[in-house]
């Protein structure tokens, strides 16, 4: 075989090797047909809450004044909402588990729902402090979403968002998307439980992954994206990408093999 066939066949193997493929980067693929059941917020285990989770807590009555002790600023998280003014004015789950209240003091809230914390601490004001007439309205919420991501995306780091629920899909989108060197096919979710971190793998290409039980985050996820073969190695991200690099090492050693035989 002489010399331009084989330079022939190595450029038609490194291209085919080096380039991503259109359905590496495409989300949500209808691969194999999507399943009837699918995971929704509402089906999921409900999140139970963990140490250095921040909570908002307001307090409020038929008559303010009476529920105004109870609560760090009146009942409001004033200014602007940010996670600097949560950290200042939410309630902090300690190392215990417990959280510290204005008047009714440390209340323990480890492993339980926000929904949970809301009935007891209603339970707490209405035994001791009110009655029933004072019409008691509590409310409980985690101050914002917080999760983590890293590797392969626009915009790494510790993101929160204001909202209750969050698909993998928008805290992805939250952090600039996915690189085009990204693996969307073996996306890590590593979850913190009380007995342990687990971590789940997610193919984002395919349909059937809103059926995966870390399709909707948890608070305090953490989402790892890492990088394709393809990266690695180089040769470019793009067709044209990889003809150039194989182009410029084809120059050089044909260079270097001119000047070895002279």
């Amino acid at each position: 075989m002489n010399q331009p066939k084989i330079y022939l066949l190595l450029l038609l193997s490194v291209l085919v090797t080096s380039c991503i493929p259109k359905k590496d980067l495409i989300y949500l693929q209808d691969k194999k047909g999507v399943a009837n059941e699918v995971v929704t917020p509402s089906n999921q285990n409900p999140y139970r809450l963990q140490s250095n989770d921040i909570l908002s807590i307001t307090i409020k009555a038929i008559d303010s004044k009476l529920v105004g002790i109870f609560n760090n600023t009146d009942g409001q998280i004033g200014g602007v909402v940010n996670e600097q003014s949560n950290y200042f004015t939410g309630y902090s789950v300690d190392d215990h588990g417990n959280i510290r209240l204005p008047i009714l003091g440390e209340i323990n809230v480890l492993g339980f729902t926000v929904e949970e914390v809301r009935i007891k601490i209603e339970k707490i004001l209405l035994e001791k402090y009110f009655k029933e007439e004072a019409g008691i309205y509590v409310l409980v919420k985690l101050a914002g979403f917080r999760y983590t991501i890293n590797g392969e995306v626009g915009n790494t780091g510790t993101k929160t968002l204001y909202q209750d629920k969050v698909n993998i899909m928008e805290a992805i989108a939250n952090s600039g998307d996915i690189t085009v060197t990204g693996d969307r096919k073996d996306v890590k979710v590593i979850r913190r439980f009380p007995h342990g971190n687990e971590t789940f793998s997610i193919d984002l290409t395919d349909a059937n992954a809103v059926n995966s039980p870390c399709f909707y985050l948890q608070p305090n996820d953490y989402i790892l994206v890492n990088p394709l073969k393809q990266k690695t190695w180089g040769t470019g991200k793009t067709g044209i990408e990889s003809l150039s690099t194989i182009i410029t090492l084809l120059s050089l050693a044909t260079t270097t093999y001119l000047l070895l035989r002279n």
